[in-house]
């Protein structure tokens, strides 16, 4: 059985993909490499973004479901996502551009002694900028060339996940039995988990959390996170595995950007595992990325119903010169 790599995405809602489509683009300096719908509710928006080339291990993405009601933190529920940047010396720039643009954070800590700046979005969405200085670990990814932000302190890729749990003694099992990850430090309430080569993007943080009520889905929470496996032989291996542990799962999924297995680890937290390619530059040149809306070829017979389902969102920046600062 062959381990998965470290986090692959993180799926999360917001309630409005164009507040999403700027902060994300504009405040955070990440590029929309794609510009689709959720293929399994074609009314919504599904926006990626990531690094210059939409490298597997550095996509955050959104879904824009229509009406949902606000989400709700608390325990047994993925509760923050977090993203890489080289030193610690990129935390001091964003604290600055955070006070200087509005963005609440909360200042810079540590977390297994790793510099981290905790932050938030309109939605309330948890986030958490982590620094790769001193740490090995698997290759962060490459910064958006043409963003806002200097690329010394831009962002090249996810960091690890949080999970809030009730029952740790399971999930622990969960992590090291069924996800092959090892637990490497703890202090107090919250649990360090590693897997192949290590470091920040291949970290998983489990927090033992059994006084809050249950988080409740919507707007401004995680609705999955995705770990990374190389080909679909790996994603039928998985399914085997997963499924003789006792778990139900999806069975293969194909994406077309890339391919999946879905499967609900504890609660409802959603895990997916997926895999490196075929990635994002298939059906677009690298200078437009994200530009138009992209469909898989299997939605593409329904592209009239779509564009008259999903509002229009301009999302060209080709033509615009972004300056760093």
């Amino acid at each position: 059985m062959v381990a998965v790599k470290g986090m692959h995405h993180v799926t999360a809602i917001t309630s409005s993909a164009e507040k999403n489509y700027e902060f994300f683009t504009y405040t955070l300096g990440m590029r929309l490499v794609k510009k689709t719908v959720n293929q399994d509710d074609i009314q919504t928006y599904h926006l990626f973004f990531a690094d210059d080339r939409g490298n597997a291990g550095t996509d955050m993405t959104f879904f824009d479901f229509p009406g949902i009601p606000k989400g709700q933190h608390g325990t047994d529920e993925i509760y923050r996502s977090s993203f890489r940047v080289p030193t610690n010396e990129a935390l001091n720039y964003w604290v600055a551009r955070f006070d200087r643009l509005g963005v609440k954070h909360h200042g810079i800590t540590e977390e297994f002694g790793v510099k981290t700046l905790a932050f938030e979005d309109f939605d309330e969405q948890q986030y958490a900028l982590v620094s790769d200085e001193g740490l090995d670990g698997i290759a962060a990814g490459t910064p958006w060339q043409d963003g806002p932000i200097p690329l010394e302190h831009a962002i090249t890729g996810l960091g690890p996940i949080t999970i809030r749990i009730q029952d740790f003694d399971y999930f622990k099992k969960v992590m090291e039995q069924a996800m092959y990850y090892t637990e490497i430090a703890a202090e107090g309430a919250f649990h360090l988990f590693e897997v192949g080569e290590g470091g920040n993007g291949a970290r998983v943080i489990v927090e033992h959390n059994d006084t809050l009520r249950p988080g409740r889905q919507g707007f401004g929470t995680i609705h999955h996170a995705a770990f990374r496996v190389n080909n679909r032989e790996e994603i039928e291996a998985w399914n085997e595995h997963l499924r003789q542990i006792g778990f139900g799962t999806s069975g293969f999924v194909d994406r077309f950007f890339f391919q999946s297995l879905y499967a609900r680890v504890a609660n409802g937290i959603l895990f997916e595992w997926a895999t490196d390619g075929p990635g994002f530059m298939g059906d677009e040149p690298y200078e437009t990325l994200g530009e138009k809306l992209s469909l898989p070829p299997f939605l593409e017979p329904k592209r009239a119903q779509i564009e008259a389902a999903v509002r229009p969102i301009d999302t060209v920046r080709s033509t615009k010169t972004l300056t760093k600062q």
